[in-house]
């Protein structure tokens, strides 16, 4: 969904797991391989205490559908390290997904077993997308869901995303994007600049002071070089003398202050008394030092203009991963073009059983137009769910046709969330705040 295309991105082939190709031999071998098949993306629960889920990396995915193909170097890896046989790598060696994809648009919410995204084509052709999908997905889910709890928590006000230094160097840009998209205003990371056209900011560190001899060197030397607008740090030595030099430095106009340390909702209320009677009553407080969406909700009463959070937010806040899933769900009883669709699903004991069948979901709102069920189906769509279907055409035959600007998965994640019941924003532990009713193609309703 972002702007970019195959042509100038990176082979995306080789992330995937070893076993993929193997299946792809061995069914290729079987004949099995050309079957039409249905796999969908979805989890069997949320991450506890989350009461609802975020799709993010809907884009990325797109792109590296598109970017799924085997070079010569990767070729003749895969042929150097016997990983597959000789027809398989002239199979990989044609490789173009000619497929159909459907999905939750990015930014959309979604529940226990919402069929997130549904891939179709031959089961050779669709299976070895699995892995890269699932990366992608499960990564940039889970940072979606934990900036959309922080953006509830902050309740308009605006947070910047600062993590890039606590993750990995690639993951850095996916997470300032996927934050973004759930209503983070700006990022420090400037490769998510670059990429994905997020505003970025970002002003000096506590080395910076350090580096000059007096903390009133440092800000006259930063509001020389960037404007009375800028941002300045005033906690690395003592706060009260830092608010006064800053405001003498760069005057009443002076953008912000940050503070990085100690007992936030203290020195929050400390310092915006002090800008006040220093007659800086315009100038904006920024707070960073591992925020998390519970550290937000406890400065709801503080005067903070803005949130900085780094750490917790590229780490999903507790939960990393969303335990999605890419499940075969359907295949056709022979190679044949016009061949039946089969359902099929995983029967084992314990909780890892599946429901088969190509899947179909809808949002039922009530009266108000709230949302009080997700409701998937394998049947036909109940005439007073029609218009309320969830997942939208991502490619067809091969071909993307749901690429979007960022804009507006940001745009619908605001719409989303502001259908679900209020308890959602709520940061107490609890389930997830729509039930989710399984309706068979007998028009019978399940939890």
């Amino acid at each position: 969904m972002d702007a970019s295309g195959a042509d100038r991105a990176p082979s995306t082939a080789l992330l995937t797991d070893h076993y993929e190709l193997t299946m792809l031999q061995a069914a290729l071998r079987s004949g099995a391989a050309q079957r039409r098949s249905v796999f969908e993306v979805f989890t069997r629960r949320l991450p506890e205490g989350r009461r609802y889920g975020v799709v993010g990396g809907t884009g990325r995915v797109l792109d590296a559908i598109e970017s799924f193909r085997f070079d010569t170097a990767r070729l003749d890896w895969l042929s150097d390290h016997d990983v597959v046989d000789d027809a398989t790598l002239a199979w990989l060696a044609a490789y173009r997904f000619r497929g159909d994809v459907s999905g939750y648009p990015e930014g959309e919410v979604y529940f226990p077993g919402s069929p997130i995204l549904t891939v179709e084509g031959s089961f050779a052709e669709a299976v070895v997308l699995e892995t890269v999908v699932l990366s992608i997905l499960n990564h940039d889910s889970a940072i979606a869901a934990a900036a959309s709890r922080m953006t509830a928590a902050a309740d308009g006000r605006p947070c910047i995303e600062m993590g890039a230094r606590r993750t990995h160097e690639l993951s850095a840009a996916a997470a300032a994007r996927a934050a973004y998209v759930a209503g983070f205003g700006s990022t420090s990371d400037l490769e998510a600049g670059f990429r994905y056209g997020i505003p970025t900011g970002g002003t000096s560190a506590h080395a910076f002071t350090l580096l000059h001899d007096s903390e009133r060197d440092a800000f006259t030397a930063q509001v020389a070089s960037m404007g009375r607008g800028t941002t300045l740090l005033v906690d690395t030595y003592d706060l009260a003398e830092a608010v006064r030099t800053a405001v003498d430095v760069a005057g009443p106009s002076l953008g912000a202050v940050r503070i990085d340390s100690g007992d936030l909702l203290m020195l929050a209320h400390r310092v915006r008394r002090q800008l006040d009677e220093l007659g800086a009553k315009e100038t904006r407080i920024l707070v960073t030092s591992d925020l998390d969406e519970y550290a937000i909700a406890a400065l709801a009463s503080a005067p903070v203009d803005v949130y900085g959070v780094g750490t917790s937010l590229v780490t999903g806040s507790g939960h990393p991963t969303c335990a999605m899933v890419y499940k075969l769900v359907a295949r056709a009883s022979s190679a044949d073009r016009d061949a039946v669709l089969v359902p099929v699903a995983k029967r084992s004991a314990g909780a890892k059983s599946s429901r088969g069948g190509r899947k179909w979901a809808a949002r039922r709102l009530d009266a108000d137009g709230v949302a009080e069920a997700e409701v998937v189906g394998t049947g036909p769509v109940p005439h007073d769910l029609t218009g309320r279907l969830v997942q939208v055409p991502l490619i067809r035959t091969g071909e993307v046709v749901g690429r979007e600007p960022l804009s507006a998965a940001r745009d619908r994640h605001t719409a989303a969330r502001a259908q679900l019941p209020l308890s959602a924003t709520q940061l107490s532990r609890g389930e997830p705040v729509l039930p989710t009713e399984v309706v068979s193609r007998s028009g019978h309703a399940g939890a």
